[in-house]
This record gives C-alpha cells, structure tokens and sequence, in this order.
C-alpha cells in the first residue's frame, strides 16, 4: 500500500483551450436539470475555493526545503490558478443564463475572508488539506466511471476530466506541505468536519437557487431521481462514502488510494502520444 506521494510524480499545469458553448445548453448534462446544476454549483465555487488553496499552501511555501515537494508546490499554483481560470468563463456562461452567479460568489467570498482574517495560517492549511481530500475522491469517480458524465456535451465533458485529472495529480501537496509544517491531525479532522458542512451547504444553495429559476425547485420528480443518482444503490456519491471517511484515520495519507495507474490512463486523454 503506497503511504506517501510516489517518488517522482510530475505535477505541471496543462494549458488547454476549451471551447465552451456559447450559449451553455441550461440542462447541458443529459437534459436532466438536477444533474447539470450539481455540476454548476459546484463550478461556480471553484475559482474563489481556489485561489484561497494557493495562497493557504504559498504562504509555507518558503518553510519547505524538500526539492521535490517545492517542485510539486510550483506544479499545484499552476494548475489551481489555470482552473480558476476556465471555471470563471463557466461561471459567465451561467450568468448569462440568468443564474445570480454574483450572489452566489459573493457568499464564498465572504467565508474566505472571514477565514483568512479570524484563522491561522496553519488551520487555512489544515482547510486545504481537507478539501483537497473531497475533490480529489470525487475526481477519482468521475475518472473512473464515465457513466457519471454519460450524455453530458463533450466540452463539459473534457472540462470536468481534465479538472478531475490534474485534481488527482496534486491531491497530496497540501497534505504533504502541511505534514511538513504543523502535522496535527486533529486539527485536519476538525478542518475536514467544518469544510465538509460548508461545501455541502454551498453546493446545494448553489443547485437550489438554479433550480428555482428554472422554475423546478418544487417538482418532486427532480428531487427524487437527483437524490437516486446521488445516493442510489449505483449513486455517485455512495461508492465515495468509504474513501471520505478513511482521512479520520490514524496515519492516514491520501496516496493510500492509490489509483497512479488510472492517472496515467487519463492523463493520455490530454498529452500528444507518439505517433
């Protein structure tokens, strides 16, 4: 079992293109409303969430003296600010949708900034380490299982994987870099309770809001297969369950889910091969 980052994992942004439509179908995934807003929700969070992971693992960055782990740092800013980057545009495309993606920013930003102002650098580490840990399962599933994006536009598509992809890559720096500097692990585990509750509690204010608008906040039907995709017996959360719960444990490292073999797989999907 691999207990930390493999030896030699190269982390570096990819600086790829994506030619989101414009106009951005409403129900771009499959036609299903719930679906396609749990995805934006979650989207419109990311350049804000982001830009907080930068800056919480930058401000350590100097404490580091490991060549490699200084490397994956630089590799991990990249590719953080270069999602940042393409989920702004995703987020214009909702606002042009008449979604009040504005509101919905503007909350996270006042969390960040309440964080950033009452917490110590080390807790803004610990919050990083945990989150990182949530997208990081959740981009292994998407990797995995291409039904979770089955019938989604092919853009999106491309987006979501490379997001989950470069997600994968980096999932241990903030760990790593906050093992390095602090190591408390019942500071991680209180990180990973409170950033759990915010992020559920954001995505869905995010999915409600932009269900309301589509005037389907209140049909049962919506809530009801949403739920089942969710957490139904082939749900795409429920088989995450597990991998959520091991950060809690003792000596836990997020290498232990070690899925480097479908990292290279994926990572095939966007490098040039030889001919």
């Amino acid at each position: 079992m691999v207990s930390t980052t493999p030896e030699g994992l190269q982390i570096r942004p990819r600086h790829l293109d994506f030619d989101l439509p414009n106009p951005l179908p409403r129900h771009w995934h499959s036609g299903d409303a719930f679906k396609s807003h749990l995805f934006d929700a979650m989207s419109v969070l990311f350049p804000d969430g982001e830009r907080f992971f930068i800056d919480s693992v930058r401000q350590f960055r100097d404490q580091i003296s490991d060549p490699a782990l200084k490397e994956q740092i630089r590799g991990f800013i990249g590719q953080e600010g270069h999602h940042s980057r393409e989920h702004l545009e995703y987020s214009n495309r909702l606002r042009e949708l008449g979604y009040d993606i504005t509101r919905i920013e503007r909350r996270a930003q006042a969390r960040i900034r309440y964080t950033q102002k009452k917490f110590s650098a080390k807790r803004q580490l610990a919050a990083t380490a945990a989150l990182e840990h949530i997208t990081a399962i959740m981009a292994d599933g998407l990797l995995r299982d291409p039904k979770h994006l089955q019938g989604a536009h092919p853009e999106l598509i491309r987006l979501w994987r490379w997001h989950a992809l470069e997600e994968t890559e980096h999932k241990a720096v903030a760990f790593d870099v906050f093992n390095q500097v602090c190591g408390n692990r019942k500071l991680l585990r209180r990180a990973m309770l409170m950033g759990t509750f915010f992020f559920v509690l954001d995505t869905s204010r995010g999915l409600a809001h932009m269900l309301k608008r589509d005037g389907l906040l209140w049909n049962w039907r919506v809530w009801r297969d949403g739920i089942r995709w969710m957490w139904g017996k082939e749900g795409v959360f429920r088989p995450l369950i597990g991998t959520y719960l091991d950060f809690f444990k003792a000596g836990f490292h997020p290498w232990q889910h070690d899925n480097l073999e479908l990292l290279y797989r994926s990572r095939a999907e966007f490098e040039p091969q030889p001919v």
